[in-house]
């Protein structure tokens, strides 16, 4: 590519115009060249809305205001005009949490918030200018409306939001009468949301704003209200507890009563078989002394002189001293031991103590399913002294003498 010459047109037109930059002129020239394309032309974005003003009076209409798109590049006076920008997105509201009375009487703080968004853009700047403006109004506007639509319901009104809510009731407290029941409701929290939202979005609309949405963001009590809350809570859960005290202590009464019954019961039973097993024992102990004993005369004389003996034995101890009569029967042994032995009739025969026979044994009883052990057959009875043993003297028993 060969170089253009010196004396080219296009190449002196150049020159000239770098003369005329750096000049004084062509520097004032550059300066209004750059005001004219700054303060006339500006860009309005898709996500703000643009209304212009002359002299700080509104004048047109509003650039991308709704549904009709006018982002892009637009100008202006400069100097005369100023484009004023507003938020055309969804803002958010959030404010105070306030203390309301309930129409029962009960002193709560509903905190609230909103979504609301630029509706009508000049009848915005007309009125309130500004974002912070706005949200001092609608803190004004919903707190009021909130105070009277809380007022004219109940707490349980604000606190549920399901009519036909079935409560969940604990697998322990399921029989606990009153606990669990909730009471009905006639409208419940998202009713209210929405009698707030119409109440107040007729008043925000003269100021070119649209409310979309308004929620309760969080209800509770006052803080001198939460302690006797708490307090109710706790005496409710007391009583749960001493109900399920109550009814463990009437299981256990009921579980000593039967164990105290059957220990009765098993005691009578082991009492009864024990006396049924004595009075057979009793009875055929008896059969069989009976039969020992009246086998002959023998042994029922040698019988009546063991017994006597026996008796002298329990009655007569070495320092015994017993005064009684020679007519007593308890010393006819020793009247006999005297008398010569021809002469001697035959000792009378002393019965034995009858047996009774025990309280609870039948008069026929069936013997006991257990064999009882085999007594030892008794003794034979005792060869009885020979004839020609000396007699035994019989004490004497002297009369009292009188003192000297």
């Amino acid at each position: 590519m060969t170089p253009l010459p010196l004396n080219h047109p296009l190449a002196v037109w150049f020159r000239r115009f770098a003369d005329f930059v750096v000049s004084p002129a062509g520097a004032g020239a550059a300066a209004l060249l750059a005001v004219a394309v700054f303060g006339c032309a500006y860009t309005v974005d898709q996500t703000e809305q643009v209304v212009l003003t002359q002299f700080g009076r509104p004048i047109g209409r509003a650039i991308n205001a709704g549904a009709e798109s006018g982002a892009g590049l637009h100008f202006k006076l400069p100097f005369v005009q100023t484009a004023n920008r507003f938020e055309k997105r969804i803002l958010e509201w959030d404010g105070p949490a306030g203390e309301m009375t309930t129409r029962d009487k009960l002193y709560v703080v509903v905190d609230t918030f909103a979504r609301w968004r630029i509706a009508d853009p000049l009848k915005y700047f007309q009125s309130l200018r500004d974002e912070r403006s706005a949200l001092s109004r609608l803190d004004d506007i919903l707190g009021s409306e909130t105070r009277n639509v809380v007022a004219r319901h109940d707490l349980i009104e604000l606190v549920r939001s399901d009519k036909n809510r079935v409560p969940e009731k604990d697998a322990l407290v399921a029989e606990g009468g009153a606990v669990g029941v909730l009471p009905p409701i006639r409208f419940g929290r998202p009713e209210l949301e929405r009698e707030i939202l119409a109440a107040a979005k007729e008043k925000v609309g003269i100021w070119g704003i649209e409310l979309l949405d308004v929620r309760v963001k969080r209800i509770n009590y006052k803080p001198g209200v939460i302690d006797k809350i708490y307090d109710r809570m706790t005496s409710e859960r007391m009583q749960i507890a001493e109900r399920f005290r109550s009814e463990g202590a009437g299981e256990a009464a009921k579980i000593d009563g039967r164990r105290d019954k059957d220990l009765k019961r098993i005691r009578s039973d082991a009492y009864r078989r024990v006396q049924e097993i004595r009075g057979a024992a009793d009875a055929r102990a008896s059969e069989i002394y009976a039969s020992a004993y009246t086998a002959s005369p023998r042994a029922a004389d040698f019988y009546a002189f063991t017994k006597t003996l026996e008796t002298y034995e329990a009655a007569l101890g070495a320092d015994a001293t017993v005064v009684l009569t020679t007519e007593s029967d308890l010393f006819r042994l020793l009247k006999e031991a005297g008398a010569p032995a021809a002469a001697a009739a035959p000792p009378k025969f002393i019965p034995p103590p009858a047996l009774a026979p025990p309280a609870l044994a039948p008069p026929a009883l069936a013997p006991p399913a257990l064999a009882p052990p085999a007594l030892a057959p008794p003794d034979p009875p005792p060869i009885p002294a020979p004839a020609n043993v000396p007699p035994i003297p019989a004490p004497s028993i002297l009369p009292p003498t009188a003192p000297r």
